[in-house]
């Protein structure tokens, strides 16, 4: 048998709207529940980033609050790099 035990999934799912001011937590999980929202995210065609680090830290936000201000940069940084792999896909289309 062996000790080691495979870690929890866990995943998060952001919704931006300029209106809003902030990203907002709109779906969060553990097991089977973050299996669903990666499947859905990758049917609707939506980036899957991989940052246990950064979803530790939004599992802590309530559902459907903003993010606090402490992660504006993370999640900003994330925003940018998102926006420029869709801008070089657009042009190569």
């Amino acid at each position: 048998m062996s000790d080691a035990t495979p870690p929890r999934s866990e995943a998060v799912a952001l919704r931006y709207d300029p209106s809003d001011g902030a990203p907002r937590v709109v779906a969060k999980g553990y097991g089977t529940v973050a299996q669903t929202i990666i499947r859905t995210a990758k049917e609707h065609s939506l980036y899957v980033h991989e940052s246990p680090e950064l979803v530790g830290l939004l599992m802590q936000v309530r559902l459907d609050s903003q993010i606090p201000p402490q992660l504006y940069i993370a999640v900003a940084e994330l925003l940018a790099w998102l926006y420029s792999l869709e801008s070089e896909t657009d042009k190569k289309t």
